[in-house]
């Protein structure tokens, strides 16, 4: 999605935009390409998107997703040119520029069953190993890695402690951390961080807990806000310093936005806000975009990461555009509301939205099928692409405003000046607008279901 630099440049003094609209008419992905170039504005007062660059707000960290043990087999069962499509759709010049991973410590749902880096009760965890990582998922990482134009960096996410950690004697149904168990547990991610290190992966970030309130069918354990507050002062922290760790950045909460506000609250107090870097979060109850507001005004120093989102089969269906729409209406909504990094689930599954170790089959924006290696890109993948593809990591929102509802919009100012707006109009008829800013107005068609990506340069 990369635009045209074939066009002729357009000369007025005044600025040039460049942009590129996505439609999906009759179920068939088009992409076109536009340029203009912007105009005295002689008053321009309706179908105006007002963008004001003076006025700053977060920065960008950049955009993303999971590598999983689901991703890293499915991967393995393509041919070498497939693999080599997916890579490039994801990490290569062309493809969607990502330039952070999220990826689970130990088994999550989305691995071919469950296991731990210390199967048994080994206080010293000298029995500490990576070889089922090294099956799937670290091979992937290191190819994409490799197709990187730069070190992609690396979230750490755990679902659950070891069995013999947790109160209900399972990785599965929920379950606590047992007391007597959080100064090992606090070694073992520490352990898992240095091991990851070792091996040349930027580990940068860790969450505390994968959805610490959820009690799944698959790897799951139950954090309450004050244990989570203690775990993080007492134990994860120091074990994290003593490692010689202290650069990683630990995030709380991993879960979806409703609640996210409370734990935020219940977790940071005057102790601990110096140990936490940010607040990660899902999208699985809803947009608010409020709960997200509230913690960007009370913690302007957090990062907050997006971490987790997808469609679940056993909740929605399969209606391409509707899924790609909901992406584009949640980043635009995160965005506005002060959000840094965008992560998405599963950067690939198989056919079936797997494997996942107990049937909990999902979405993600390129499926595969070994049987005939076939890779389906789903317009999800377009619909990241046109955020990812443009807004650079130290990019910082800007404030803009628009003339109607009808149109969902987020304005940035990328570090090289240049202006980015990410316009959809989820309606069914076409919108005509105008860019206004500093003083000039360039006209933007947004055709019917379409997503649009302006990007705004001066001279």
């Amino acid at each position: 999605m990369t635009l045209s630099t074939t066009t002729a440049p357009l000369q007025t003094g005044l600025g040039r935009l460049d942009a590129v609209t996505t439609t999906f008419p009759g179920g068939v992905r088009s992409m076109e390409e536009h340029a203009t170039t912007f105009t005295p504005d002689q008053g321009v007062e309706f179908a105006a998107i007002n963008l004001h660059p003076e006025l700053k707000y977060q920065e960008i960290r950049g955009w993303g997703g999971a590598i999983t043990e689901a991703a890293g087999y499915a991967f393995s069962q393509m041919s070498p040119e497939r693999q080599e499509q997916i890579l490039d759709a994801y990490f290569g010049p062309t493809g969607n520029n990502y330039s952070v991973v999220r990826m689970h410590l130990d088994s999550s749902d989305f691995s071919l069953g469950t296991y731990e880096a210390v199967p048994e009760d080994d206080p010293t965890l000298e029995s500490f190993s990576l070889a089922r990582d090294e099956q799937y998922v670290l091979p992937l990482l290191r190819r994409a890695q490799a197709r990187s134009s730069a070190p992609l960096e690396v979230l750490l996410s755990p679902w659950s402690p070891p069995a013999y950690m947790k109160t209900n004697g399972s990785r599965v149904v929920g379950g606590s951390l047992k007391p007597e168990y959080r100064a090992t547990w606090a070694r073992y991610i520490a352990r898992y961080v240095a091991e990851y290190r070792a091996l040349g992966i930027a580990v940068n970030r860790i969450t505390i807990q994968n959805e610490p309130e959820a009690t799944q069918t698959w790897d799951s354990c139950l954090f309450t806000a004050e244990e989570e507050k203690v775990f993080l002062r007492d134990f994860l922290h120091p074990a994290l310093v003593d490692a010689g760790l202290h650069d990683v950045g630990i995030h709380i909460w991993d879960h979806n936005k409703e609640r996210m506000y409370e734990r935020v609250s219940g977790v940071i107090d005057a102790e601990t806000e110096p140990l936490v870097a940010g607040v990660a979060f899902h999208w699985y109850t809803g947009d608010h975009f409020d709960a997200l507001r509230l913690v960007r005004e009370q913690h302007p120093q957090l990062d907050l990461v997006f971490t987790e989102g997808c469609v679940e089969y056993s909740k929605l269906g399969a209606d391409q555009l509707t899924n790609a729409q909901m992406y584009a209406h949640d980043i635009i909504g995160n965005l506005r509301a002060g959000m840094n990094l965008f992560l998405d689930w599963n950067i690939l599954l198989d056919a079936q939205g797997g494997p996942n170790h107990v049937s909990n089959f999902c979405d993600a924006p390129i499926m595969c099928n070994p049987e005939d290696d076939s890779l389906d890109v789903k317009l999800s993948h377009s619909y990241i692409g046109h955020f990812s593809r443009f807004i650079a990591p130290g990019a910082r929102r800007i404030a803009s405003s628009t003339f109607t509802s009808k149109i969902e919009l987020v304005a940035v100012q990328n570090p090289d000046a240049s202006i980015v707006v990410v316009a959809m109009n989820p309606t069914g008829a076409d919108i005509e607008a105008h860019v206004r800013v500093a003083g000039t107005v360039a006209p933007l068609a947004l055709p019917a279901g379409s997503i649009t990506t302006a990007v705004v340069t001066t001279p």
